[in-house]
């Protein structure tokens, strides 16, 4: 039989591709032969990475589409749009790759699975023409997905009147949540259609139809979530993080020896002059107030704390905050407007906070080197993942807001407090310790023989079974998902509705969460959930 053969497709975005291509190292290292799906603009990132050469003929270019609506000419990165509010185009362009990468795939021979970003969602359509599984690959906890699957699905929005009232989850109720946690549209008692909420429910059909789902966790972190999405008839959660644990290729080992940045000189300054250390960043798209600005660069100052600042923004106002914060601070703090390696800064002894996003990225870099976590969510999943930081797993402090609320203006004080809080006082010290605590379970999953590892390795043989059982039976790779009881109608493919699985929803008397839909023309029109008896076989 043929040694295993994996496609591996990330999204265009750094947050999303640097997992990936950690899975990679692992699957390289178990000798799984691979193709990696890319654009023109992201082949010299992935290479390098990787280790490989820039024309390595195992990277595939794919042309990004261009000219779409407000979008400059030549952005295919999601971490260089001008706004966050252009996401659902940039996404929802990416389908226009398809008939390229299925053009692609013929030419490629014996493929035993495709993994690809969940934001991906037409590459199962692809995956399912040629037969082979496709893994959806989501950049998230199972926290958020397993309270997510409570919240919609017995409908908790739509009783409290405000944002900001405390809201128990039916399955989990020592956790309780705000509308606020979550975005529009998904927090409305009726979520109103648009491109954001299309994208999602795309998104979420094609995970909920995709042969399993890789999860860039690790069971000991959160078994009961993961136990409970593992007990429903969906693809099953395959935990194999934290993939940032995935040793680099020597190549990338010896530039990152060679490359000493400013601010990794000005890291080991700290150290030698026994200072601590907190790492503040809000991601890559995160959009901040001029006022917000100011407010934190006030509220560092004054804590008098050290800090290293790394701002993504590049905009006038932007850089008149930064570079008057420069001009009073000297030498106690650093700003830097570049992309840094995150993992390099958090590793270093010097650190011993983090201000963030809480993406979920950073949260597992922060566990994997025991760094406590100031939890400052801004958009996305991040104010789930906080509280999953703050309440659940408890290695981090949370910033507090003016009026408390989740989303509120963060004053300078209030930063003031808890930057001290974090990294001097006796709650942060408790942080701390259970940070230290969890991230020793995080490299025992990821050693040999760990959680992570077996999982991984798990993962591979039931594949390569699979392709051996199919091509020993001349039949096609794709396993088709559909529970028993469900229907089926003629010319459609089952999906799982994600109309109800976002609003919770339920039409007709015998409403079952499978549908019937036709393949990209699902989203088109939709304004009810489409689970009624007309659309079954009756």
């Amino acid at each position: 039989m043929a040694s295993s053969h994996f496609v591996i497709f990330p999204f265009m975005s750094k947050g999303h591709t640097i997992p990936l291509l950690h899975l990679s190292h692992l699957l390289i290292h178990r000798r799984i032969k691979l193709t990696i799906f890319t654009t023109t603009a992201n082949r010299p990132f992935i290479a390098q990475f990787l280790g490989w050469p820039t024309d390595d003929p195992n990277i595939i270019d794919l042309p990004f589409p261009s000219q779409i609506e407000g979008i400059p000419q030549g952005i295919e990165s999601t971490d260089k749009l001008p706004s966050i509010s252009l996401f659902p185009a940039f996404a929802t362009a990416t389908k226009i790759m398809q008939p390229h990468f299925e053009q692609a795939l013929e030419n490629l021979s014996n493929v035993t699975a495709i993994v690809s970003d969940g934001f991906l969602s037409w590459t199962l359509e692809s995956a399912n023409k040629f037969g082979i599984p496709r893994l959806s690959f989501l950049g998230m906890n199972n926290y958020v997905g397993a309270v997510g699957r409570e919240v919609f699905t017995n409908r908790l929005f739509s009783g409290p009147e405000s944002n900001d009232d405390l809201i128990t989850v039916t399955g989990f109720p020592w956790i309780k949540i705000t509308r606020n946690d979550y975005e529009k549209p998904l927090n409305q008692r009726v979520p109103t259609t648009g491109p954001h909420l299309d994208f999602m429910m795309e998104s979420t059909i094609a995970t909920a139809n995709s042969y399993g789902l890789v999860s860039n966790s690790f069971y000991e972190l959160e078994p009961l979530f993961v136990d409970y999405l593992n007990s429903d008839p969906m693809p099953k959660v395959w935990c194999v993080g934290p993939l940032c644990l995935a040793e680099p290729q020597p190549p990338m080992v010896e530039a990152r020896v060679h490359h000493h940045p400013k601010w990794m000189e000005w890291l080991d300054l700290k150290l030698n002059e026994k200072q601590s250390v907190v790492y503040v960043a809000f991601g890559s798209q995160a959009d901040i107030s001029k006022q917000q600005l100011e407010e934190i660069s006030k509220g560092l100052e004054e804590s008098e704390v050290s800090f290293l600042w790394v701002v993504r923004k590049d905009d006038d106002e932007t850089n008149i905050v930064m570079k008057d914060l420069e001009e009073r601070l000297g030498e106690r703090g650093m700003i830097v407007r570049e992309w840094v390696d995150q993992i390099e800064i958090l590793k270093h002894e010097s650190v011993k906070g983090f201000v963030s996003h809480c993406g979920w990225n950073s949260v597992l870099e922060s566990i994997c080197w025991k760094v406590p976590i100031l939890a400052w969510p801004m958009m996305a999943e991040q104010h789930l993942n906080a509280r999953m930081v703050v309440e659940e797993i408890k290695i981090g402090l949370r910033v507090e807001t003016c009026d408390g609320s989740v989303r509120g203006f963060v004053k300078a004080d209030g930063l003031k407090k808890m930057v001290e809080e974090l990294m001097e006082g006796q709650n942060g010290k408790e942080v701390r310790k259970k940070v230290e605590e969890i991230g020793e379970g995080a490299k025992k999953a990821m050693a040999e023989g760990g959680s992570s590892w077996r999982t991984l390795n798990e993962l591979i043989d039931e594949l390569q079974s699979v392709r051996n059982s199919k091509e020993s039976k001349g039949e096609s790779l794709a396993r088709v998902r559909a529970p028993l009881g469900t229907k089926k109608a003629k010319g459609l493919i089952d999906l799982f509705c994600g109309i109800q699985l976002l609003t919770g929803l339920r039409v007709g008397s015998r409403a079952s969460p499978w549908v019937g839909l036709r393949v990209g023309s699902w989203a088109q029109g939709i304004s009810r959930c489409p689970c009624s008896d007309d659309n079954v076989e009756k």
